[in-house]
């Protein structure tokens, strides 16, 4: 009891502290509306790279052993673990305009990636990939490979027996690991901030725009916090929703 009081104390709070005439008030302001729909924009993005790359990286580490696998498995965790300050420096040297790669690109391509939203949603996928990297990677690795085995004796290809067998049966922890890393990039802050600047409009998410409304204007501060908060409930009830339909729907 202490502890989930201790967890649901600064919700009520926040909850207590905001009015439906404060939250409509907030929303009208033209800076919330384009936080909102820069976060909810690059979010969407980068939850796609971090299917589209993060799923053979996952698929790898469930079915690897050896060297090669600790070495990997290594890497997708220290995102998890370092300071968002460290994060958005290493991105800034990496891709910046004078960085190791920004420099090639900026002088081959002509393209900047700094204080852009590309930069925006590579600070996203940077820190929220692991997340469903390490989710999916266990439910990957939790499939018993008689059935995969037996799915190709009968005649299925490699990607037939992904998407029919391995797929279907590690649905509840892709779908968990999908929830936690579009939340965790929702609430990306420390890495953006420092990458991708606070440019209301171009780079200004909801907790950038959280934390310029906390010095000038508190009420948006908390109208977007109380955003961010229904966001993550949202997803959490969703993705439950979807988990227990799934355990129900009988499978052929």
């Amino acid at each position: 009891m202490p502890f989930l009081l201790f967890l649901l104390v600064p919700l009520i709070a926040l909850i207590a502290r905001t009015s439906v005439e404060q939250l409509q008030t907030s929303l009208a302001d033209p800076r919330v509306g384009m936080a909102v729909a820069l976060s909810f924009k690059t979010t969407l993005i980068s939850l796609a790279l971090t299917l589209v790359l993060g799923t053979p990286v996952a698929y790898r580490l469930a079915v690897g052993r050896g060297r090669l696998a600790k070495v990997m498995d290594t890497l997708v965790d220290l995102p998890t673990v370092l300071p968002p300050s460290v994060a958005g420096i290493a991105l800034l040297l990496a891709f910046g305009r004078m960085g190791l790669v920004g420099a090639w690109l900026n002088e081959t391509f002509g393209i900047s990636v700094a204080f852009t939203q590309t930069a925006v949603i590579l600070a996203q996928t940077f820190v929220a990939t692991p997340f469903y990297i390490k989710a999916a990677a266990i439910a990957l690795g939790s499939i018993e490979p008689d059935f995969k085995q037996a799915a190709a004796l009968d005649g299925a290809g490699g990607f037939q027996v992904f998407r029919y067998i391995t797929v279907p049966l590690a649905w509840s922890g892709l779908v968990s690991g999908a929830v936690m890393s579009w939340a965790r990039a929702l609430g990306e802050f420390g890495a953006t901030i420092l990458f991708a600047g606070n440019l209301p409009g171009v780079t200004q998410t909801m907790p950038l725009a959280i934390y310029l409304g906390f010095e000038s204007n508190l009420n948006i501060a908390i109208a977007l916090a109380v955003i961010l908060m229904t966001c993550s409930f949202v997803a959490l009830l969703l993705a439950r929703f979807l988990l227990n339909r799934h355990s129900f729907t009988p499978q052929n």
